[in-house]
């Protein structure tokens, strides 16, 4: 199938179909395939020992390096300098007959001490205690795409800066939830706030610092306890990077792999476990639902794998969360006499606009007076 698959050629908007002879084209979905069946075998060429069998059955054997690759980037953790310059030599040994070759330039042994960065996060040991962040040229580009951004909305409105900013600052500490980041989110604030009021001191330039503050600025989240959240009312505002809470990552058990049909049920429970990155209290009303709308009894939010990377978790919020439940990301519905007795639910965005058409349809009721 696989090379069916290559051979079948691509379409190109504007360009046509042009037959494929050798190569994928850039970004294809089949280039993290076809690295994972090439790069196949990497681990045991590393000299990775697993225990298999007994109460430590997957975990590695005492001295064996560690592996961990993603698609063609990979990390070697190793005891020692000299072992980790071993296990170099053996993967370019085991790497020539596939016709690949490390990048020298990329191709570092360091200390853990040191630290090293694999896919936008830092690693580190501070004093005998590891820990991951985000990297610095993470923040470099986050802080540059804030700031051309809002530069580019300049003469926009509110709602326009708050559609653009709000999945971006959302995918981005959805990303990072995992790792030491509380630190990092309220830096991230403060500098999102100084080009928020930048942008509106550029869009106001006769008016007062106070009229300004007045205007775009105040209590908006009424869940907050914050007097400084930017948009236009209790129904539009931004998200802050620091309202993400940090939930660290849950190791998957060794050789769980998502294509085992047989263990399809551990990953399903494993993803149902992950909270997807909404504030508290929406959360506890998803799961008092069951995270089910209750007027039309179908899952609020789908099950599938989660985003791999900030870029995917903003077109999560943009294609999903916004699409499925609510032009506001959320609806929440319902009042004094509700069918389930409970103030609040929340509901599908398009079965909310419905039954408000229903009830616009349905003649109101006769009131009685004595």
């Amino acid at each position: 199938m696989i090379r069916d698959w290559l051979k079948a050629g691509v379409f190109e908007p504007g360009k046509g179909f042009a037959p494929t002879g050798e190569g994928t084209p850039q970004g294809g979905v089949i280039s993290p395939l076809l690295m994972n069946v090439a790069l196949h075998g990497l681990e045991e060429a590393a000299g990775v020992r697993y225990h298999t069998a007994g109460v430590h059955a997957g975990e590695t054997k005492p001295g064996s390096p560690i592996l961990v690759r993603y698609a063609d980037d990979l990390v070697v953790l190793c005891h020692s300098q000299e072992r980790a310059e071993q296990v170099k030599v053996q993967l370019a040994g085991w790497l020539t007959p596939r016709g690949l070759a490390f990048n020298e330039d990329k191709t570092k042994i360091v200390r853990l001490s040191d630290g090293f960065d694999f896919l936008g996060y830092n690693v580190r040991r501070y004093h005998q205690k590891l820990l991951i962040k985000p990297s610095e040229a993470a923040l470099r580009r986050i802080r540059k795409r804030l700031a051309t951004e809002i530069r580019a909305l300049r003469g926009s409105n509110v709602m326009a800066v708050l559609a653009k900013l709000g999945p971006i600052v959302r995918g981005w500490a959805a990303y990072y939830r995992g790792v030491v980041s509380s630190g990092l989110f309220s830096s991230l604030d403060h500098y999102l706030w100084q080009l928020l009021y930048k942008w509106a001191t550029w869009s106001h330039p006769n008016k007062p610092k106070s009229w300004i503050v007045g205007r775009y600025f105040g209590k908006l989240n009424k869940f907050r306890n914050d007097n400084w959240v930017f948009g236009r009312d209790s129904d539009a505002y931004l998200t802050k990077f620091s309202w993400t809470p940090i939930v660290r990552h849950v190791m998957v058990k060794a050789g769980s792999s998502p294509d085992d049909p047989g263990l399809a049920e551990y990953w399903a429970e494993r993803r149902n476990r992950v909270k997807p990155p909404l504030d508290d209290y929406t959360l506890r009303l998803l799961t008092r639902q069951d995270a089910r709308c209750p007027l039309c009894g179908e899952h609020l939010l789908t099950a599938d794998q989660p985003p791999q990377s900030p870029e995917q978790w903003e077109r999560w919020w943009l294609q999903v969360t916004r699409k499925a439940i609510a032009a506001s990301y959320l609806t929440h519905h319902g009042g004094p006499g509700s069918p389930d007795g409970r103030q609040t639910r929340l509901v599908h965005a398009s079965c909310h606009r419905g039954l408000k058409a229903r009830q616009r349809k349905e003649p109101a009721q006769p009131t009685c007076t004595p």
